[in-house]
């Protein structure tokens, strides 16, 4: 009988992996909360399904017996060595359309409860501090003609940036992996450098993956680089901003708000200075800083579409057919 374990995330009834997979195959979810509970429920597994709370690491790679696919429920794979598994010819593949427009409308909702004041007032009158009035967030500017910038125009980044010029907003993007033209279809401006980007943005909002490359890009001289009082929105990957860097910035008043829906633990030990700050009242962070526990993907719909779509790919290698999506070129 084939088997698939679902690593982690995953628990209770497994009906729609099981109406996709079949009677016939094994379906096991391991609740795994760190990699080492994994040891002993993987080793034979046809396949796997692994989502986000656990690292799969070389160290569990290198004892899969049969496995033939790989699956990350989700579009980043900065938790699945890949390297590895292709030098044990295993493909990894992701899923990369589910959650493309709960992200954006997260992103896009950050954005105006920052740009409208909304965030602001609501912490400061809940706690009784200033006036009842508007005056607190004055002077506040009109959405429309404010500049957007996204940090990669994948699927997520292409949606946020309809969501805002529909908004009226301008909309440049720095992504050198985009091919030439995606700029014209979509209506909104390239930038070739990254600092450039950062100089004009009102917003900056991130959706480019973790990893090598983005650790760390979104650091105090990149801040710096940012005009005076603009928001930064990240629902990527909590390694591509410097926490430290951005509490500094929020303390010393150079971007006016931020919303992170991603941290670079998760779920935060919780002594960490940003968490600190954001939870102190007396803390200008606590009125300007959003923090969300990686929710930006989540509705019951595209939950829904990890699970169905992550299934649908294990079906087909169980059934000798190629997998869909693999991002480490292993292709059988």
């Amino acid at each position: 009988m084939a088997k698939v374990v679902i690593t982690d995330f995953i628990t209770g009834e497994l009906d729609l992996e099981r109406e996709i997979l079949g009677e016939s195959v094994e379906i096991l979810a391991a609740e795994a909360r760190s990699e080492a509970e994994l040891e002993g429920q993987v080793e034979d597994a046809d396949a796997l399904l692994v989502y986000h709370f656990i690292e799969l690491t070389t160290r569990t790679i290198a004892r899969l017996e049969r496995c033939k696919l790989i699956v990350r429920c989700g579009v980043g794979v900065d938790n699945v060595d890949w390297r590895a598994a292709a030098e044990r010819g295993i493909p990894v593949a992701n899923v990369p359309d589910y959650g493309t427009e709960e992200v954006a409308d997260s992103a896009i909702g950050h954005m105006l409860g920052f740009l409208r004041g909304i965030h602001f007032l609501n912490s400061r009158l809940r706690r009784g501090i200033g006036d009842w009035s508007h005056a607190q967030v004055a002077p506040l500017r009109r959405v429309r003609g404010l500049t957007l910038g996204i940090v990669g125009l994948g699927r997520i980044g292409s949606a946020t940036a309809l969501r805002a010029k529909a908004l009226g907003m301008r909309v440049l993007f720095y992504d050198p992996y985009v091919a030439d033209g995606v700029d014209k279809s979509l209506g909104v401006e390239r930038i070739e450098e990254l600092y450039l980007l950062l100089c004009h943005s009102d917003v900056l909002s991130l959706h480019c993956p973790g990893g090598e490359g983005t650790e760390g890009m979104i650091d105090a001289p990149a801040i710096s680089a940012m005009k005076p009082g603009a928001y930064l929105i990240n629902t990527a990957r909590g390694s591509v901003v410097d926490a430290d860097d951005l509490l500094d910035a929020i303390e010393s008043g150079q971007l006016a708000g931020a919303a992170i829906d991603v941290l670079p633990t998760e779920p935060p030990i919780g002594d960490e200075p940003l968490i600190t700050a954001w939870r102190n009242p007396d803390h200008p962070a606590h009125d300007k800083l959003i923090i969300n526990p990686h929710a930006a993907f989540y509705s019951e719909q595209g939950l829904d579409d990890m699970r169905i779509k992550g299934s649908q790919n294990c079906a087909r290698v169980l059934r000798g057919e190629a997998p869909r999506n693999v991002v480490n070129g292993v292709t059988a």
